[in-house]
């Protein structure tokens, strides 16, 4: 028993490096536009340069219910290797690149390979960890999206000292090594050991019973909104945050940038392991625990929103961002593990599939239509507005959100 749980926390130390290469394989391209665009001639026209934002963001949201799906039927450990493995090719392939049609279609592909990480991760981790440790383990592994999201920034780094080519077949090739590694020590949980051979085959999950099972669960439709909403903001945070820094502050996007990211990225770390601690322990004496932290995490974002949107000095805005990273890590680090209080650990990589491909096409959706607000002049106005949404969203969460166990067990399946 020891040994299992000890394996546990290996599991959440091995996925931690993936999530951190998943997140900055995906950033370096956004880092490394001024480099690239003097080799590439069409990524000088920033309309060529969000359609490659868009390409990924668009292939991603549609592939991540059916890399739910898969993950549910088939073999993590392999999908998981699997995964990395593509992407990281991906990368390496983004070096040799010399048109932009290249890029857009390697870009493409990122965007399926991605995808099919995130639902396999979470419920391997899920399963791997008691309701005990659940969101703590969850939180750890969601720092790696962070850090991996705040390292990619050093893409231009890494591309001015040496090239942008070279960048991309460094990170490339660490990712194609750490595959390697995880065919040694990552190992599928396996739940049904104890069991016979036909017993297994007639517990093997059903998709359309699955898909059925979840769109006529109003715990999960009420889910489904509720992680949807927060994303908005979300999205808008790490698009369109050191804009609203450099507007509201009047400084210089070489400050407002770092400045905006390192701030939510170091906050949203002490949200995830904070919300996480509480969350384990909270659920251990009342079931809603984790519905309360999540709150309290969708809570603290509401007046961050108002003061990100209209703060004009230092203080505010820093201290509207860094309330506003912890909010969202609680609210991050408890996703999963209320998924798992509402849905059976046959179905949780299909359902948060569904769950990533909402709160991905909200983040498109808001992507752009801050854009165009930014254009306007009134990005600051319309940040503070998606304060009024997640309201609705903390409301309808709290009074329908009721859990009956922390392991949901679906009797008929």
């Amino acid at each position: 028993m020891k040994d299992t749980n000890r394996y546990a926390w290996v599991v959440v130390g091995l996925l931690w490096v993936v999530a951190l290469l998943n997140y900055m394989d995906r950033q370096m391209l956004s880092t490394m536009k001024p480099a690239m665009q003097l080799d590439i001639a069409e990524l000088q026209s920033a309309t060529n340069f969000g359609y490659l934002m868009a390409i990924f963001l668009w292939i991603y949201g549609l592939m991540s219910p059916v890399s739910g799906i898969i993950a549910d039927k088939f073999n993590r450990k392999w999908l998981i290797v699997g995964s990395l493995f593509v992407w990281s090719v991906v990368t390496y392939l983004m070096g040799y690149a010399t048109t932009f049609n290249q890029i857009y279609w390697l870009r493409a592909l990122m965007g399926v390979s991605e995808a099919l990480y995130i639902p396999a991760a979470l419920s391997l981790i899920a399963d791997f960890h008691s309701p005990k440790t659940r969101s703590l383990a969850i939180g750890i592994h969601m720092t790696g999206l962070y850090m991996g999201q705040a390292l990619g920034g050093f893409g231009a780094t890494i591309a001015d000292k040496f090239s942008w080519q070279a960048t991309f077949h460094s990170f490339g090739m660490a990712g194609i090594f750490y595959a390697i590694v995880l065919i040694f020590f990552l190992r599928e949980k396996k739940v049904v050991e104890e069991q016979t051979s036909a017993d297994r085959i007639q517990i093997k999950p059903s998709l359309f019973k699955g898909l059925g099972l979840l769109f006529t669960n109003i715990s999960f439709w009420i889910i489904l909104f509720y992680f949807a909403v927060p994303s908005l903001p979300g999205w808008a945070a790490k698009n369109w945050l050191p804009t609203l820094f450099a507007e509201n502050l009047n400084i210089p996007m070489a400050t407002a940038g770092p400045l905006s990211t390192i701030t939510i990225a170091v906050s949203s770390f002490i949200g995830v392991i904070t919300g996480g601690i509480l969350s384990d322990r909270w659920v251990q004496k009342n079931l809603r625990g984790r519905i309360y932290t999540s709150a309290i995490g969708l809570a603290l974002t509401i007046p961050s929103l108002l003061l990100l949107g209209f703060g004009h000095t230092l203080f505010h805005v820093m201290g509207a961002a860094v309330c506003f990273g912890v909010g969202f890590g609680m609210f991050d680090a408890n996703n999963m593990p209320i998924l798992c209080q509402f849905v059976s650990a046959k179905y949780r990589a299909t359902a948060y599939g569904l769950m990533n491909m909402v709160g991905v096409f909200s983040g498109a959706y808001i992507t752009d239509l801050l854009g165009k607000s930014t254009d306007a002049g009134h990005l600051g106005k319309d940040f503070a507005m998606l304060a009024g949404i997640v309201l609705v969203a903390l409301l309808v969460q709290l009074y329908f959100l009721k859990p009956k166990a922390n392991d949901f067990a679906d009797a008929t399946s």
